[in-house]
């Protein structure tokens, strides 16, 4: 099967995209309050409680994890292995705080969290999808 026919591998290319969108949103709204942007916490009124009080020194996180996404959905679209690292890193990383949440007294999302980005971690770690790399990174050289 050709690398580039998974539905899931693109979904999970343009899921880079959208997390660094969404991370930038996040740093924008948090740094520069009393927008129309500011709508977007309405999906997540308790994250901007936690979030705001922080005030711009949150701006640096989000930018760093706006540029990872990024990257990583660069490195996954051009089948570089490097990209497959990084992308299982960042999913490892939700996996493990989700995890930190659950047992940290908000065991509902953090429980759903642990299920959806396990479920990411584990299509990431199928041997096709890395052989995927794997393939791309020996035809780069």
């Amino acid at each position: 099967m050709e690398r580039d026919s998974f539905i899931g591998f693109k979904a999970i290319g343009c899921f880079w995209f959208f997390g660094a969108a969404m991370a930038s949103l996040a740093r924008i709204t948090l740094l520069w309050r009393g927008t129309v942007l500011d709508r977007a916490w309405a999906l997540n009124p308790q994250a901007y409680a936690t979030l705001a009080p922080l005030g711009k020194l949150i701006g640096v996180p989000f930018l760093l994890l706006a540029v990872a996404l990024l990257i990583a959905g660069v490195g996954w679209f051009r089948h570089r292995f490097w990209g497959w690292q990084l992308a299982v890193v960042i999913l490892a990383t939700q996996v493990l705080g989700d995890l930190f949440n659950a047992v940290t007294g908000h065991l509902m999302s953090g429980a759903a969290g642990v299920l959806i980005a396990g479920a990411l971690l584990l299509y990431l770690l199928r041997p096709d999808v890395r052989s995927a790399f794997i393939h791309g990174q020996r035809e780069q050289r």
